[in-house]
């Protein structure tokens, strides 16, 4: 994006909308996002900031006068300075505080909005951070009333909030105070974490004053303080973005790039539950839920905005799977007709990349259920491609026949062998026709097939020709007609034999297969348990470092509640991680159960196909030598067990 655009706007009725616009934009960001938003009482040059961020001059729009300039939510998505692969989103927020607004709940919404979109939360002020700066806070205080982690009852479900909200910096502009704590100078963060240090006691003015320090130690798992001083000369302020780098203090750049490099190299791709890395797309899906729920004044919640998303997404994720599975087999038809191991290699390896696709975008799939569905459409699609190049193959194996034998076709139809020796000359010919058949190449899957139709047509012409033959004698034309039951069921076997050969080929790709689908399952499940515990590892450590600091200033009551707090985070974490797993192995079983019942049936139909070629009478060999029948026999031992004596 060369500019900003408005992500999120205000209605003429005062409710909150998504620009669709916007909307579109994101859409088209299929990399991680990194999420930087601003906020902070308007005319604060929180602008300013987001334009350094984007490494550009101009961009998010400056005011120069007492009213606020930005209105909604604005967004910037550039590609990400030091992250290659990944898309820096900025979001300007409308300034908080505005007189001119209506709505006395606007404000809420906006820092709700940026909480719950963001991966690192900017709050930028003025001056110091004092009582009434803190007291300005109020946001972080109703914060529970916008979001909500379940759609359940349960007590102090904001405990919670720490796994899901961004990482916290406050940007203290215009900063001319000494960085000193009882006449001991102090870093920038030494100074915040003094800033929203505790008051013991327990009375209304105490609570009053400890709640918004509270919430943001709370609430947020990391803090990272930036001191700003002036930027330049009072008179230049309402023209700072076109001010020349040498119009602005050297302390004033100085902290700028380091609070650039700061947010640029420690901001977090934005994540969900578990770790499931968001993308534009998932970023708008997102704004789109959030947004339109609490313009319906209704309260988000943040897994059923979680589960709402997996189901889009997941299906989605089928279909993109499926699309690249198609794309791949659409190429390889250009080749039908191929052997049978040729189509089920390509199928397999297409297979495996169309589950990696969903398994890359798809989330909280714990029964399975798409993965199956996959799995579903991959094999109809399969099925269709394997009678699609049976039919190429069929289509090419009757043209090779229909031009070997073009020469036979005119003989028979002039009535060449129609005398005696007739039946000899015919003979010859069809073995010449088989022959050169034989040696053709890419015929596909279909050759024993269409050579067994085309035997059983010749066979009632051969007939026709052997009755009319003068030259045999009734004995020798007894002969040949055996010689001709022989050919047509050596062809027979031939033909169930290499469809024997194929379903042997077919269960083997279905056996590679699923080993392929279990390893790329378990690899995901690996990934998204490893995930679930970093992700309850950060936030009860962001926990201990709480209680440790409240123990440390005295508040041995809070840091008891905290100990309880933190024991059933992890009791709740633990169970979480056990029911994952439960949901696992069950997924796993149904993978199982689903392969062992395709390989049982293949295994019948091979044992069915088994019985039927044992119990077929073999073709001796011992009335008659000749070519057609050596051609025809050589490849019946190797299923029945029942080798064939071939003539010399």
């Amino acid at each position: 994006m060369d500019k900003p655009v408005c992500l999120i706007d205000t209605a003429s009725d005062g409710k909150l909308f998504v620009q669709q616009s916007a909307l579109q934009v994101l859409e088209q960001i299929q990399q991680p996002v990194v999420v930087v938003a601003v906020v902070g009482l308007y005319r604060t040059g929180k602008s300013y900031l987001m334009n350094r961020l984007a490494g550009k001059q101009t961009g998010f729009a400056l005011g120069s006068t007492i009213e606020s300039k930005t209105k909604g939510i604005w967004m910037w998505c550039v590609p990400h300075p030091t992250k290659t692969g990944t898309t820096l989103v900025l979001l300007d927020t409308e300034g908080l505080g505005d007189v001119d607004k209506g709505d006395s709940k606007h404000d809420t919404k906006i820092f709700s909005l940026s909480v719950l979109l963001s991966s690192t939360l900017v709050l930028n002020s003025q001056g110091t951070i004092d009582n009434r700066a803190i007291e300005e806070l109020q946001y972080v205080t109703e914060l529970t009333e916008y979001i909500k982690i379940k759609s359940s009852d349960e007590d102090e479900e904001d405990s919670e909030f720490v796994k899901f909200f961004p990482s916290f910096i406050w940007a203290v502009r215009d900063f001319t105070l000494e960085q000193k704590i009882n006449g001991k100078y102090v870093t920038e963060d030494q100074y915040l974490e003094f800033a929203l240090k505790l008051k013991p006691g327990s009375s209304r003015t105490v609570n009053e004053f400890n709640l918004p320090r509270q919430c943001i130690r709370n609430y947020f798992p990391s803090r990272k303080c930036f001191t700003f001083p002036f930027p330049t000369a009072p008179e230049n302020v309402s023209r700072l973005e076109s001010l020349d780098p040498s119009d602005l203090s050297p302390d004033f750049q100085e902290v700028t790039e380091r609070f650039c490099k700061f947010v640029c190299d420690k901001s977090e791709v934005k994540k969900l539950k578990d770790g499931y890395t968001v993308t534009g797309r998932v970023l708008g899906h997102f704004a789109k839920t959030y947004v339109d729920t609490i313009a319906s004044g209704k309260v988000p919640f943040l897994e059923n905005a979680v589960i709402a998303l997996a189901m889009i997404e997941n299906e989605a994720a089928v279909k993109e799977g499926l699309e690249v599975y198609q794309s791949g087999m659409e190429k390889l038809k250009n080749s039908f007709p191929l052997e049978l191991k040729d189509v089920s290699s390509e199928h397999q390896c297409l297979s495996r990349t169309a589950t990696e696709v969903l398994m890359k975008r798809s989330f909280k799939d714990s029964e399975g259920t798409y993965l199956k569905s996959l799995e579903e459409g991959i094999n109809k699609l399969f099925d269709g491609y394997l009678c699609q190049n049976e039919e190429a193959s069929k289509k090419r194996c009757e043209n090779i026949l229909s031009s070997l034998s073009e020469t036979m076709t005119e003989k028979l139809k002039k009535g060449f062998y129609a005398k005696p020796g007739g039946y000899d000359l015919f003979s010859q010919d069809l073995e010449d026709i088989v022959k050169k058949y034989k040696i053709q190449a890419n015929k596909g899957v279909k050759a024993e097939d269409t050579l067994e139709e085309f035997l059983k047509q010749k066979s009632v012409e051969s007939n026709a020709i052997l009755q009319t033959d003068n030259k045999l004698t009734e004995k020798e034309k007894k002969i040949m007609e055996e010689r001709e039951k022989a050919i047509l069921l050596a062809q027979e076997i031939n033909t169930k034999e290499e469809k024997q050969r194929q379903l042997e080929e077919k269960m083997e790709a279905e056996r590679r297969g699923n080993e392929e689908t279990m390893i790329q399952m378990k690899k995901k499940m690996d990934e998204e348990m490893r995930h679930q515990r970093e992700e309850a590892q950060r936030a009860t450590d962001s926990k201990l470092r709480e209680q440790a600091a409240l123990l440390e200033k005295g508040f041995q009551e809070k840091a008891d509640r905290m100990s309880k707090e933190i024991e059933d985070f992890r009791r709740k974490n633990k169970n979480a991680e056990k029911e994952n797993d439960k949901l696992f192995k069950k997924m796993i079983t149904n993978m199982n159960k689903r392969h062992t019942e395709t390989m049982n049936l293949m295994k019948r139909q091979h044992s069915e196909q088994m019985e039927l070629i044992r119990s077929m009478p073999k073709p001796s060999s011992d009335y008659f030598p000749g070519l057609v029948l050596r051609l025809l026999v050589a490849g019946i031992s190797s299923l029945t067990g029942c080798p064939v004596k071939a003539p010399i």
